[in-house]
């Protein structure tokens, strides 16, 4: 992991219009990673404390359906913000997640954005609501694959 910076983070799709003094309070909890093709980043219902800003690569979104397995929900890939389960509590991942293929991605530590995000508001605010368009258009997504599943099997009556 390597360190990030403001101007890094601004080429990031999802931080596209984001002031410089925000990008610097993010940059303060950026990491640079690094994932191998098959890599499980987290679980449903695990522990969250981190997110990803993907920037090459492609990770699968699942969902773990009783009596059913996992279901891929969604592939995020580059651009795109993976994982907001950190913001919110009880801070546990709502999907699964795992790497399609190698991924490159700036880490967010999530406590520290937590803080920084508590002590300016306007921080907070901001990122807050670039956040809740990832919320709705995944929980979107998760709408419409189980329709599709659910009208793709068997009814029992």
């Amino acid at each position: 992991m390597t360190e990030v910076t403001a101007a890094a983070l601004a080429t990031h799709p999802f931080l596209h219009g984001m002031s410089r003094p925000h990008l610097a309070i993010l940059a303060e909890s950026a990491s640079d990673v690094v994932f191998p093709a098959r890599h499980r980043l987290f679980e449903d219902g695990g522990r969250a404390g981190r997110c990803w800003l993907i920037q090459s690569g492609y990770v699968a979104l699942d969902l773990n359906v009783p009596g059913q397995g996992r279901m891929k929900i969604e592939t995020i890939g580059m651009g795109e913000l993976l994982g907001w389960s950190w913001l919110f509590p009880p801070f546990t991942w709502a999907f699964g997640a795992v790497t399609i293929g190698p991924v490159e991605a700036f880490e967010l530590d999530g406590r520290a954005v937590r803080a920084s995000c508590a002590a300016d508001p306007e921080f907070g605010y901001e990122l807050t609501r670039r956040l809740a368009r990832v919320v709705a258009n995944r929980l979107q997504a998760t709408r419409i694959r189980l329709i599709s599943e659910s009208a793709a099997s068997p009814r029992v009556r």
